[in-house]
């Protein structure tokens, strides 16, 4: 995100999908399992490159008034992606082995840079920081890595390694001059609460899609395949309204979407609680698993628009690198420490009735922090303040012809006449 404010967003961007493929190719063709590895460190590198430019160009590149139905649209299309992933996954393993997973990417990173080059226009903070903050970086990278490998392997000294890094990292970077995460960010409250409702829906989301999907299959009895499209209806809810929630928060404010959408999802995982052995999918799976993608259609877009419309333009990257990092942090966490919290262990994995009485306890953890995130969002947000009615008068040329969007090529400006905004008698 920093790098895209500095160098160009679009050029980042770019860097971060030809960077993704190369590292895609590297796993395809890897010999064994350690240059596998290697090869998907270098993966999460270019995916750190791609995510947080990706909603920094929407950010740059789009209209203030069309900004929220475009991150609804990113995250419908993101929701989208993430179900045709891993079923498209499983036939590419079936019918062409396991290196057409990564190598597929090749294809769809040439036609993402090519749509890219064509059609997004470059954009970059015009005041960025004289150096990088080297010194930052690494102790976010220690800090981030080592805390989750710690959780992961119950490991004490990683855990502490992990916690005195990311202590450093606040202390770096309130002197620097330089510093990665400008703590002018922080002085913006819808920031700080945005992202701190991230940090609790977030960890919850990571712990329902990790165990839904295995309680489906250990308890429910459904193949893998039954369990991956049990869960279509959340992306198709997603797809849905995902635009409609944005539009919704950028004309109205995210508070009320940010604080129902939440409560809604936890209704969701109260429905889930009551799949047990042999569920039916329409009448047990289903109402939890609508109810769940509802209350995501009518959060996300909201909640990923209040982060980028806390903070100017020029600092669009690095604020959803920062949202992101809090994301993935969260739900990492969650996956690693949420399971031996509700008691799942190994044995739980072939004990049907050990691992659903572990699974309710875990949905039960994850409803508390949703509507954790839904009290947040409630009493922190403040609710935005009416429009200041327009000027009597003729509409000026600027404003009657402002192009509402520059990416798919040059706008195309009516002529002021035919112009709706215009006043009957201007």
């Amino acid at each position: 995100g920093a790098l895209g404010d500095r160098w160009g967003r679009r050029r980042v961007f770019v860097w971060g999908t030809v960077w993704f493929a190369a590292a895609s190719l590297l796993c395809g063709i890897a010999p064994d399992i350690t240059m596998l590895v290697i090869a998907r460190i270098l993966q999460g590198v270019g995916a750190a490159m791609l995510t947080p430019g990706s909603l920094a160009l929407i950010s740059a590149s789009i209209h203030e008034d069309d900004r929220g139905a475009a991150i609804g649209l990113w995250s419908g299309l993101g929701g989208v992606a993430g179900a045709i992933g891993p079923l498209l996954g499983g036939w590419l393993v079936e019918v062409a082995g396991w290196r057409s997973v990564f190598l597929i990417n090749l294809p769809l990173a040439v036609v993402v840079v090519w749509a890219s080059m064509r059609h997004v226009p470059e954009s970059r903070d015009p005041h960025p920081p004289d150096h990088l903050d080297v010194v930052g970086s690494v102790c976010a990278v220690i800090g981030l890595g080592a805390l989750t490998y710690g959780l992961i392997e119950m490991n004490l000294i990683a855990g502490v390694v992990g916690a005195v890094a990311l202590i450093a990292f606040v202390v770096v970077e309130r002197r620097s001059p330089n510093a990665l995460v400008p703590p002018s960010l922080f002085a913006s409250r819808m920031f700080v609460v945005a992202n701190l409702v991230t940090l609790a829906v977030y960890a919850a989301l990571g712990g329902v899609f990790f165990l839904l999907v295995l309680q489906l299959q250990l308890v429910a009895g459904y193949s893998p395949i039954e369990a991956g499209v049990a869960t279509i209806p959340i992306t198709l809810a997603m797809l849905a309204f995902s635009s409609r929630a944005g539009s919704y928060a950028q004309t109205h404010g995210p508070r009320l979407p940010m604080t129902v959408g939440p409560a809604l999802a936890a209704v969701g995982l109260l429905l889930m609680t009551r799949i047990g052995p042999d569920a039916n999918y329409w009448t047990v799976v289903l109402p939890g698993v609508v109810v769940f993608g509802l209350g995501l259609s009518a959060m996300v877009a909201p909640l990923t628009a209040a982060v980028l419309g806390s903070v100017p333009v020029d600092q669009s990257g690095i604020a959803s690198g920062v949202n992101n990092a809090v994301a993935r942090t969260s739900q990492l966490l969650a996956v690693a420490a949420l399971p031996g919290i509700a008691g799942i262990d190994a044995e739980s994995m072939i004990d049907p009735d050990s691992f659903s009485h572990g699974f309710r306890i875990a949905m039960f953890i994850c409803i508390a922090l949703l509507l954790v995130g839904a009290t947040i969002a409630a009493a922190l947000i403040r609710a935005p303040a009416p429009p200041a009615p327009a000027p009597p008068g003729p509409v000026p040329d600027s404003v009657a012809c402002k192009p509402h969007c520059d990416v798919t090529g040059p706008a195309v400006q009516p002529p002021l006449a035919r112009s709706s905004r215009t006043p009957p008698n201007g």
